[in-house]
């Protein structure tokens, strides 16, 4: 009984140590969580850095990969270059479209972080930081898998590595 304590308190203070801590939810790490009931996307309309104006129905019949942003969020900028990795293998198939939202910033610091990461999935740029409030999301980053006809199905709340052939997997097989 006394080493199955101290195997406890050794996993647990590990764990602590990892950068894992408590304040970051179990969820936050590891694959896609499917969304109950598979709700509809919010319907949205944002410029990207060019001025371009982007609808998200403009992407129906495609798998996207919705994700919110910022510059400023440490989380955010550890991920981009795995889904870059990701968009890299994905967007040759013709059925996937990556789009970032910028939650807030402006466009020159954008333009600035996407330059130097050579990244070129479609980022848009809600300054207003108005459209995150209208989906499931519990801080930045925060990505949604939408299916071809409009649904949310899955969710990452939290960094993820996105080139991970689990996740990947995830993605392709959303119908």
């Amino acid at each position: 009984m006394q080493g199955l304590k101290y195997i406890f308190m050794a996993v647990l203070v590990g764990w602590m140590m990892s950068g894992v801590g408590l304040s970051v939810p179990v969820f936050a790490k590891g694959l896609l969580q499917e969304v109950p009931g598979a709700p509809d996307a919010r319907a949205f309309e944002l410029p990207d850095t060019d001025g371009k104006l982007h609808k998200l129905s403009d992407y129906r019949g495609k798998t996207v990969i919705l994700n919110f942003w910022a510059t400023w969020c440490p989380p955010c900028r550890k991920e981009m270059p795995s889904m870059q990795r990701a968009w890299n293998k994905l967007k040759g198939s013709g059925k996937v479209i990556m789009i970032a939202v910028h939650v807030g910033g402006n466009e020159e610091k954008i333009w600035n972080f996407m330059g130097d990461g050579d990244y070129d999935f479609l980022v848009l740029v809600d300054k207003s930081g108005k459209i995150p409030k209208k989906w499931p999301m519990m801080g930045l980053p925060s990505t949604f898998i939408i299916s071809p006809s409009g649904k949310i199905m899955l969710r990452a709340i939290g960094e993820r590595k996105w080139d991970d052939p689990d996740i990947l997997k995830q993605i392709l097989a959303v119908k």
